[in-house]
């Protein structure tokens, strides 16, 4: 028999991220959706109450999550604002290939000064000309001496211009393409590193994304994690982990657009009754919610699968990601609608909703390439 009930811990979790969520993001989020502006005050809040990197072990600053539990605070994260709550699991992508692949005194040096700093840190994946592709990547980053020296072009970089260390993924042997792909630990105050001016987005504005241009970038050998050549790998083995996040973060936002346009449908009186009372709108709520629960319960099988030690967790996470996503876009469109004229305005938070979730189904390999993953694993 299945147990879906929640632990004593897990449902802690929960109250937890509630509470914060409730007391810091919500009062804040229209406000650095209005500034653009990574909301510092927040993740420094985050950090005094031990939400910030939920998933890391407890002896690197963390809380030593477990997927699923990591899953369960995104929810709540998410339920606030999806780009306050990115810019708050941003951070725990870029440190999770330190996670992976770090030596134990990298992890001491690198996972103390975050800590310590409160700071944030970036992952430096995507280029102009390689995105979903990971193979495409030019970034290079050759070996003279002691050094590695880094030069290249990233983009669409959460956190950057906040951060304090990049985790630069980038080519050590060009001539061998792909299978040279290392992971690389870059500080952000190293002397050509460029980052160029916050892009302007239609949603997510609380999260800051920028490009990043290497000009001759200088870092000691020992900044490397793993081997040369493992980048691939850890790439893809971070993936498998912080996909669940993103999926969970959504969730969060349909289950907020859910409440939101409920609690309004009762109250709004059209033809002598709510509104609720009419069918069309009546059936609208209960596809919007059930699609929610559907989505949830998907992204706790992910997890749960992760944490049980599956063979393949990429095809969970992949699966989780893309249903989720797509259903926080299709439940925040039906949350407009529905409240009609309010949806659409400022006075209602579902039309930020609908801005936030629609890059949910870009970053961190778009739905379409989630749709290519799963249909690889299940034809094989």
């Amino acid at each position: 028999m299945i147990d879906l009930s929640l632990k004593p811990r897990q449902l802690e979790i929960i109250e937890k991220y509630k509470d914060f969520t409730a007391r810091h993001i919500i009062p804040n989020a229209r406000k650095y959706d209005q500034l653009a502006e990574f909301p510092w005050e927040v993740v420094k809040k985050a950090y005094e109450e031990g939400i910030m990197n939920g998933p890391m072990p407890v002896e690197y600053g963390g809380n030593g999550f477990n997927l699923f539990e990591g899953a369960l605070a995104s929810e709540e994260l998410g339920f606030g604002c999806i780009g306050i709550g990115i810019g708050i699991d941003a951070n725990t992508l870029a440190l999770t290939p330190m996670y992976l692949a770090a030596s134990e005194e990298q992890r001491k040096k690198w996972f103390g000064r975050i800590v310590e700093e409160k700071a944030v840190a970036g992952y430096c994946l995507t280029e102009p000309n390689a995105g979903s592709d990971v193979q495409g990547i030019k970034t290079t980053a050759i070996k003279k001496g002691d050094k590695y020296v880094i030069n290249g072009h990233k983009r669409f970089i959460t956190n950057a211009e906040v951060s304090t260390v990049l985790t630069v993924f980038a080519l050590t042997d060009p001539e061998r393409g792909s299978r040279s792909l290392s992971a690389i630990l870059v500080p952000t105050n190293t002397p050509g590193v460029e980052i160029k001016p916050r892009m302007q987005k239609m949603g997510q504005k609380a999260s800051v994304q920028n490009e990043i241009i290497f000009h001759d970038v200088e870092v000691p050998v020992e900044n490397l994690l793993g081997s040369e050549g493992q980048g691939f790998v850890i790439a893809m083995k971070t993936f498998d982990r912080t996909r669940t996040g993103v999926a969970a973060l959504a969730v969060g936002a349909a289950r907020r657009a859910v409440e939101t346009s409920v609690t309004w449908a009762k109250n709004r009186i059209q033809f002598g009754k709510p509104i609720a009372a009419q069918q069309a709108v009546a059936f609208m709520l209960a596809e919007m919610a059930t699609k929610t629960e559907s989505a949830r319960l998907m992204t706790w099988k992910a997890a749960w699968e992760y944490d049980t030690g599956v063979k393949n967790p990429g095809l969970s996470s992949a699966m989780a990601k893309y249903w989720a996503t797509d259903m926080a876009m299709e439940v925040a469109t039906d949350a407009v609608q529905v409240m009609a004229g309010d949806g659409y305005s400022y006075d209602y938070d579902v039309e930020k909703i609908m801005r936030d979730v629609k890059l949910t189904q870009i970053y961190e390999g778009t739905n379409q390439v989630q749709r290519l993953v799963i249909s690889k694993s299940i034809l094989k």
